[in-house]
């Protein structure tokens, strides 16, 4: 366990993102901090971070975004960086809960939301259909989602991280969001995120969905 700010203890895996615990130049934490900044735009209302970890995403679209949204939750079913996040990150707009992506009672608990950021969630998950449920149920009639994955071998393959359940192919990525009235894919190498090259390996895939 490292110690933080002398209040908290949060345990660095090396599979969270802290920022507190990284160098400025840690690619991992530029990939993560390049995905907020992708989806600030599409940034409105009721905004739900599912997934938050150590809350750094949910305060930069609350700051960011101030001017446009009501309000901001960060959710993580682990209390221990919960707790980190309100020690951490403060904004008047931006609240953290701890609950689990997968409860069947979420949207009840929740209610629905204008915009739904998802980040590096769904490779974690066994009961991925309920977390699409969720993601559904949550969404309010003409929002939007944004949701990203690493890419690997396909559904059902192990992919060689332990904190994955498997890594799904792109194709694979593009059959989860039938459902929705809109969906445009994007590609991330890097820091750079773009519709997508031919003849370019893209190790992760970003959809953005209207309901």
């Amino acid at each position: 366990m490292k110690e933080s700010g002398g209040t908290n203890l949060v345990e660095d895996t090396g599979e969270r993102v802290i920022p507190e615990y990284m160098k400025p130049s840690n690619g991992l934490l530029l990939e993560h901090m390049a995905r907020y900044q992708f989806a600030l735009p599409y940034v409105t209302g009721r905004v739900l971070d599912l997934s938050c970890g150590s809350g750094y995403g949910t305060h930069m679209m609350a700051k960011n975004r101030k001017d446009e949204i009501d309000e901001v939750l960060g959710v993580d079913i682990d209390q221990d960086i919960i707790n980190y996040a309100k020690a951490h990150y403060y904004h008047p707009k931006s609240f953290f809960q701890q609950e689990n992506a997968v409860d069947p009672e979420l949207p009840e608990k929740l209610g629905t939301f204008d915009t739904i950021i998802s980040f590096e969630t769904y490779e974690h998950i066994e009961e991925e259909q309920q977390l699409l449920n969720n993601y559904f149920q949550l969404l309010k009639p003409g929002g939007m989602l944004i949701v990203s994955t690493p890419f690997g071998q396909g559904r059902g393959i192990e992919c060689g991280s332990p904190f994955h359940v498997h890594q799904i192919t792109p194709e694979e990525f593009k059959d989860l969001f039938q459902l929705y009235s809109a969906a445009e894919f994007y590609y991330q190498k890097g820091v750079l995120i773009e519709p997508g090259r031919d003849g370019v390996h893209y190790p992760l895939g970003i959809a953005v969905c209207k309901k």
